[in-house]
């Protein structure tokens, strides 16, 4: 293993190295990275690429570093939720295909768009005639349809006309036609089984007026793990590449490996009497002599707030439980059980300590969402740390 590498936000002033001075951090196992993505391609056909989905940082995991890591790995395309993520990626060096899954709606965004060789989605006639009128040269373009999301797209009974339409404006080249399932995670299929079906038919109705499309592409990480007929000619893999299951069902599918772990030191380690008060609005009141420790980590670093005293963090291999109001930028916890704690320790929040774990699905089951929303949700205060 070589030396890691730390991801660095120079919109912060503080230090960035692994020592002792830094309070917390991301650690993000790119060999994980790499076994996730072989992992997913052994379910896939030889001719059926891959996309790994690395929006919103990849999903906080740090979107450069790892859309490189996937790349390497095998992963064909790369997918963004905005502009400005292509850009980065561009700006990176990274020449693969980025596909941006969001709406661009604007001239700026088309002409940024078209600078960068990003390809973009449309999903309505005024954005596709938007395009065309605004483009100097030909763009391949994304037709996205709507079969039952609800969300971006034309309706799946639209796409001859909507098909017909874009083939005919100037500048622009159909590169795939694709729409996005709204319950694939479900054990009930009978939502994805209608999805599918209004998607099919519309491609039918495109082959039956000699306008097949170069490439078909359905399936989220769910739907990849889920059922190959759902493969087409490409995939759209997000959660899975980070290694977490999008279901518990799905969990017998390949073998992931999860990717991010996260961190913090003991700052200070105090006794308190019986009946002292712990944090803001002293949700916690102690019942006995109890020993403290304080953790530079909040929830302005990403720690859901709403865990306050529900939470277990490891230290040396032990799980031991927090205490109090988490706060912005500091937690506590009950460390009576663990012998001559010092400043300086660390904490495992979300990863693992010895024979002990807590991943991004547990405190997702205790806060009633989802995991996705948890990995997002650490914040760039905390630095990435590539291994």
């Amino acid at each position: 293993m070589g030396q890691p590498q730390v991801q660095k936000n120079t919109s912060i002033d503080c230090d960035l190295g692994l020592g002792d001075r830094q309070r917390a951090w991301v650690e993000i196992d790119l060999s994980a990275i790499k076994h996730n993505i072989k992992e997913l391609k052994s379910l896939l056909a030889p001719q059926t690429a891959l996309m790994a989905v690395v929006k919103a940082d990849a999903y906080g995991h740090g979107a450069v570093t790892v859309a490189k890591t996937v790349i390497e790995a095998g992963a064909e395309w790369l997918g963004v939720a905005t502009v400005p993520e292509g850009i980065e990626l561009r700006s990176s060096g990274i020449k693969a295909p980025i596909l941006i899954l969001g709406a661009t709606y604007t001239v700026e965004q088309i002409e940024a768009v078209s600078y960068w060789k990003l390809q973009p989605t449309l999903g309505s006639l005024e954005a596709a005639k938007l395009y065309s009128q605004t483009l100097k040269e030909i763009l391949p373009v994304h037709i996205k349809l709507d079969t039952g999301m609800s969300r971006l797209g034309l309706s799946w009974q639209q796409a001859v006309e909507f098909v017909e339409l874009v083939h005919d404006l100037p500048n622009l080249q159909i590169a795939s036609i694709y729409s996005h399932l709204a319950t694939a995670e479900s054990c009930d299929r009978t939502v994805m089984n209608l999805q599918q079906q209004r998607f099919e038919t519309a491609i039918a109705q495109l082959a039956a007026i000699n306008l097949p499309p170069p490439c078909l592409h359905l399936a989220n990480s769910a739907a990849t793990l889920t059922d190959s007929s759902l493969h087409y000619d490409l995939v759209r893999v997000g959660l899975a590449v980070y290694g977490l299951y999008p279901a518990t069902q799905l969990q017998t599918a390949v073998n992931l490996k999860p990717v991010l772990q996260v961190k913090a030191r003991v700052t200070q380690v105090k006794t308190i009497e019986p009946q002292t008060g712990v944090s803001y609005g002293y949700k916690f009141i102690s019942d006995r002599t109890t020993l403290i420790a304080v953790v530079g980590i909040g929830y302005a670093d990403g720690v859901p707030r709403n865990l306050s005293n529900q939470m277990m963090v490891i230290i040396r291999g032990k799980k031991i439980p927090q205490i109090g109001a988490i706060t912005m930028d500091q937690l506590m916890l009950d460390v009576s059980a663990i012998p001559n704690l010092q400043p300086g320790e660390i904490v495992t929040l979300l990863g693992i300590d010895g024979s002990e774990n807590i991943s991004a699905d547990d405190w997702a089951k205790q806060l009633n969402t989802i995991s996705w929303e948890i990995l997002c949700g650490f914040t760039r205060r905390l630095p990435r740390i590539f291994f």
